[in-house]
């Protein structure tokens, strides 16, 4: 990655308001600090006709940088689920890597309340709005195509977790942070929640943070973040590409809204060519297919112990390492998920209400709080306690 000075005391005058950020930031040799007055410019006052995404952090523009290359230019709004504490770890985490399966990150903006972060553009959008957007993509995602994402969003994750000093775990490993470029090559993006493992130790222990569907349930329930946790979250990536479907889905029937339980079933059943997405018209290579939903079931074992690292899941997907389904055991489910033990013996979350956790963003400091769907029973809160097992 190209080395540029942080701070350019003579050209950006955004580093008056950037001083209570020193601290934070020193170190920090690889990105750029862009005045917001170059971002506007960049992006033509942030017109929707360049606003390329949304969610609860902000929104992303389109832009070109004076330098003529295309960016995207995440701009975090004052109600932002992302802190400073979030954008500060993203800057640090990102601006020290670099590898193909990763964004790029060009610089930020830290001027006034701006908070801005600058990367390289990805012409193809996220996984969530083009594989799984409900078919308002005209991205043609052949099988060869979805082994190519598989593998490297793998590849990414095993140089986070093995390969980077100290070792990286993502937090928040879902298809909306799975980009694709002009090729469709997947890089991983979002690094607000990510933490860095210290070295000699197994896990980090945190605040529960990232999205139900794709949330390790022992690392919700217990509040430690381990390389595990993403391995699960990768798990459940892996089946939503093959299946070319949500985690959830509400609109199916009672037994197949969630698609981990859906695979566990059909597994035990022998029938998990039955789950691969219809759209590819049977062009794709069944026995490929059934073993990678295998490797997702291997990620998602409900025993954190026995999912395997992210260096020997892509030997798996890579054909370097047989997959034994005999090794196979029940994942983590949703409805398991639910059932564990809940503050103040609230009940048992129904159906609906599960469905609407789906998708809610943990970001409680000490407990994680889903949503009731129902006005005559309130939330139920998950509290974390105290765990000690290492991986």
């Amino acid at each position: 990655m190209a080395c540029f000075p942080l701070f350019r005391r003579k050209h950006h005058s955004s580093t008056r308001h950037a001083s209570k950020f020193d601290d934070e930031l020193s170190g920090i040799k690889n990105v750029t600090l862009f005045s917001y007055k170059q971002l506007r410019m960049a992006t033509d006052d942030f017109s929707p006709v360049n606003k390329i995404g949304e969610g609860g952090f902000g929104s992303v523009y389109k832009g070109r940088l004076k330098s003529g290359k295309m960016a995207a230019i995440k701009v975090l709004s004052s109600e932002s689920k992302q802190g400073v504490r979030e954008f500060l770890t993203e800057i640090k985490v990102i601006s020290d890597v670099e590898h193909e399966n990763l964004v790029k990150l060009y610089g930020c903006c830290i001027e006034d309340d701006h908070r801005i972060l600058v990367y390289n553009y990805l012409e193809n959008n996220s996984l969530a709005q083009t594989l799984l957007g409900g078919g308002h993509s005209s991205i043609q995602f052949s099988w060869r195509t979805r082994t190519k994402i598989c593998i490297g969003v793998a590849k990414g994750l095993a140089y986070l977790h093995e390969q980077v000093k100290p070792h990286i775990i993502h937090r928040d490993i879902k298809a909306s942070n799975i980009l694709l470029d002009k090729d469709l090559t997947p890089k991983i993006s979002d690094f607000g929640l990510a933490k860095l493992i210290p070295p000699n130790a197994t896990h980090v222990s945190t605040r529960v943070a990232g999205t139900i569907g794709y949330l390790a349930p022992e690392y919700a329930i217990r509040g430690q973040a381990t390389r595990k946790s993403d391995v699960y979250s990768y798990g459940v990536l892996l089946i939503e590409i093959v299946t070319g479907r949500c985690n959830t889905n509400s609109r199916l029937p009672i037994d197949e809204q969630y698609l981990l339980e859906r695979t566990w079933q059909l597994y035990e059943r022998k029938e998990l060519v039955l789950l691969v997405d219809t759209s590819l018209d049977g062009d794709f290579d069944a026995e490929q297919a059934c073993k990678f939903l295998k490797i997702g079931l291997l990620c998602t074992q409900d025993a954190l112990k026995l999912r395997p690292s992210m260096s020997t899941i892509l030997k798996m997907l890579t054909g370097e390492v047989v997959v034994d389904g005999n090794k196979i055991t029940k994942p983590g489910l949703i409805s398991d998920f639910m059932d564990l033990k809940i503050k103040n013996n609230a009940p048992k979350l129904r159906p609906e209400q599960i469905n609407a956790a789906y998708d809610y963003v943990l970001s409680s400091d000490n407990s994680t709080t889903l949503p009731s769907t129902s006005s005559s029973q309130g939330n139920s809160t998950f509290t974390t306690v105290a765990y000690d097992q290492s991986i």
